[in-house]
């Protein structure tokens, strides 16, 4: 059954407004009609059966038939923070990360950064990296949509680390935790933070202030990632030993 993501606020009396190109989709390219049944669902992880009640040019109104149970989301919500790469390789990492089981992304300005976002450029960037979210958790079939931050800098990012949160910084000169002893000595947390860094790296410095926080170093063994694998591998590893990636 066809599946529309759309916002919470446009479920209300029992009915769903579908608005934007998923319009043009379900009329020119689906053909669907009146009587005709689908899925919406909130990004939260609200699923509704819906029967398609008229449709216009600009939007398509639904009546709710059920809620349907709640999609399984992750059972580990791991946050993303990654230095902000070059060219597209964003678009890869938000893409695949929302496969993977990735639950919020958050972009880094960091000091080796060669990407600068700020104002409308940074406005655009998080709207369409949104989108990227939005139809990877459409394709993998999963009932919420990982949130995608407005990209932020060190001190906004560690500000917002609340104490005692489980967090790691895949370093490549980090010598004594590795991620697999880390993830092996610590129980599952039901939350995790993991930063990763831009083609250059992190800085000593950056490293260091995270460490002050409680964010852990860790090594990925003796090879170099570049930054668009680091972070799923890294998150899919940990999903793996924490969560529900590869089965339960």
């Amino acid at each position: 059954m066809h599946r529309f993501f759309i916002n919470q606020s446009q479920i209300q009396n029992g009915r769903a407004t579908i608005t934007g190109s998923d319009v043009n989709h379900i009329n020119r390219v689906l053909r669907l009609a009146k009587g005709d049944r689908l899925l919406v669902l909130d990004g939260a992880g609200g699923v509704f059966l819906a029967e398609i009640e008229k449709a216009s040019r600009d939007e398509v109104t639904c009546s709710i038939i059920e809620r349907l149970p709640e999609g399984d989301g992750p059972v580990v919500r791991v946050t993303l923070v990654q230095g902000i790469p070059k060219g597209e390789k964003m678009d890869l990492i938000i893409q695949k990360g929302t496969e993977i089981g990735v639950c919020r992304f958050v972009p880094l300005v960091c000091e080796r950064s060669l990407v600068r976002l700020d104002g409308e450029r940074a406005t655009r960037k998080k709207e369409r990296w949104q989108r990227v979210a939005v139809e990877a958790a459409k394709q993998c079939r999963r009932a919420d949509v990982p949130a995608v931050a407005a990209p932020a800098h060190w001190g906004e990012v560690l500000g917002e680390l609340a104490p005692g949160t489980a967090a790691l910084i895949p370093w490549e000169e980090e010598r004594h935790m590795s991620l697999k002893d880390f993830l092996r000595e610590n129980a599952p947390a039901p939350e995790i933070t993991l930063f990763i860094g831009p083609e250059g790296g992190f800085t000593g410095a950056e490293v260091d202030r995270a460490r002050e926080l409680g964010v852990a170093p860790v090594s990925l063994g003796p090879r170099i990632l570049r930054t668009e694998t680091a972070g799923l591998v890294v998150s899919a590893l940990v999903l793996f030993q924490w969560g529900d990636l590869g089965g339960q």
